[in-house]
């Protein structure tokens, strides 16, 4: 019914355990008293509104160029991509810019007059507000017609 375990065995076993609860609780101590870890806050989408005439995939794919994508992680004040780190600052004006310069898929016709991003620093969620005006549009009619006949 019991188990015969030798003496030599039996400590070997309880010093294995000791060993490994002490390792256990040295990483714990030496997590709780380390500063704040802070892995950052990854970008974690966009979201575009106003827009009724530019897609939202057209103007998503504008805003990622700016940085503003998944795989980008802000730390603070500073938006750490694959490539380089830049100002999240830089970053929002930037993708201010790039969103304005959306276009009617198929046309040159760029009718987005401002763009508002917004960062949530705490979700990591983009927030792109855009204002479509199509009265200040420039559109150069530039049609080719070419009329052959007989051959």
């Amino acid at each position: 019914m019991f188990i015969k375990i030798r003496r030599d065995t039996l400590i070997i076993l309880l010093l294995a355990f000791i060993l490994i609860l002490c390792g256990r609780l040295i990483t714990y101590v030496a997590f709780a008293s380390s500063a704040d870890a802070n892995d950052g806050i990854p970008i974690s989408g966009i979201i575009i509104k106003g827009n009724d005439i530019v897609p939202v995939d057209t103007i998503r794919s504008n805003v990622m160029q700016s940085g503003l994508r998944d795989g980008s992680v802000i730390y603070g004040d500073v938006l750490k991509t694959s490539v380089r780190e830049v100002s999240l600052q830089d970053a929002i004006q930037t993708a201010q810019e790039f969103a304005t310069r959306s276009t009617v898929p198929g046309t040159s016709v760029e009718p987005i007059t401002a763009a508002d991003v917004q960062v949530d620093k705490n979700t990591g969620v983009v927030t792109v507000n855009v204002i479509e005006d199509f009265s200040s549009v420039k559109i150069d009619n530039k049609t080719t017609i070419n009329n052959r006949t007989g051959g």
